[in-house]
């Protein structure tokens, strides 16, 4: 399976921009099906905010553009990502409440309730038109694009980065939930895979968007749509991976789970962090699985990986 182009940007001064939400991931203490536990625990969330924060422990620079409202879960939002020596210059503070998502513990696929405002509140500036031209990857997921201005930024970064040679990698996690009632999200999203090189769906992302059917077919519609790297990740039947041409499979090496958010994050991030060191897009994939696998084991979707080499013992890939 061929490389997605890094070469065609290892010039680049900055590695990886994600855009798109932050936000304060409440999680029930208990496992539950439902939302009938009494306590949660906040974690720091939003899925490219997660990825940004994690590809740090494998040496990657990464910077994020969101928004966060201008109160306690904010301040607490932009705290701990300095912690964890994130570049903030992009983090715009909004007259709005952060949002929020209320989720059950669980060892499968956990059930969110969304609260939002402040997140897709994010205005496109100037200053982001010279960090996509010289960033290697920019990563954005539905949540900016389900409403206004987000959509709008998004859209304008998707075209610098088209324009300069940046490999563009889409989450396509739709819930319906998320849109404006009078936008066709499912639509749009689909219309938006022809602009990525790699997009990481689950079973459940494509059922949303494409209704029932099988695995190869829906690999199939994301191909046809114009996704030049698809990865479909499987639950605890691990994923597939095809460009349309070569199709591999991967098992599941997760030998623990404790919580299951935040565990496509963190395939991404071991994804990305594996491309810009120099792997080919196998073992690239591997490593993701293996960052997945880890991460498993820990509540809350950051947590402190090891570096790629150690994963690799770990795992022995």
């Amino acid at each position: 399976m061929k490389n997605i182009g890094i070469e065609r940007t290892n010039y680049k001064k900055y590695d990886i921009v994600t855009i798109g939400e932050v936000l304060v991931d409440m999680i029930s203490t208990e496992y539950t099906d439902g939302f009938d536990c009494d306590t949660y625990k906040r974690f720091f969330g939003g899925s490219p905010a997660n990825i940004a924060m994690n590809v740090k422990r494998f040496g990657i620079n990464s910077t994020i553009i969101c928004s966060v409202g201008k109160d306690a879960l904010g301040f607490f939002l932009v705290s701990e990502m300095k912690k964890r020596g994130l570049d903030t210059t992009y983090v715009q503070m909004v007259d709005f409440p952060t949002s929020m998502v209320l989720l059950n513990k669980s060892k499968t696929s956990p059930v969110p309730i969304f609260y939002r405002r402040a997140d897709y509140q994010i205005e496109f500036q100037q200053p982001m038109e010279q960090l996509i031209e010289k960033s290697k990857i920019v990563h954005f997921s539905t949540w900016p694009l389900s409403k206004e201005p987000s959509r709008n930024t998004v859209e304008k970064i998707i075209k610098l980065a088209k324009g300069n040679g940046t490999i563009i990698g889409f989450d396509p996690n739709y819930h319906s939930a998320l849109w404006e009632e009078e936008c066709d999200g499912a639509s749009y999203v689909k219309g938006i895979i022809k602009d990525v090189d790699v997009i990481k769906p689950s079973v459940d992302d494509a059922e949303r968007l494409f209704g029932e059917g099988t695995i190869d077919e829906y690999i199939k519609k994301f191909i046809d749509l114009g996704a030049k790297l698809v990865i479909m990740t499987l639950g605890e039947d691990g994923l597939i991976a095809s460009n349309g041409k070569e199709t591999f499979r991967l098992d599941s090496i997760a030998d623990e789970v404790v919580d299951t958010t935040g565990a496509g994050d963190a395939f991404w991030s071991g994804f990305y962090a594996a491309i810009i060191k120099g792997y080919d897009v196998k073992e690239a994939i591997k490593l993701g699985n293996a960052s997945s696998a880890y991460k498993l084991k820990y509540t809350g979707a950051v947590v402190d990986f090891p570096s790629l080499e150690t994963l690799k013992e770990i795992y022995k890939l």
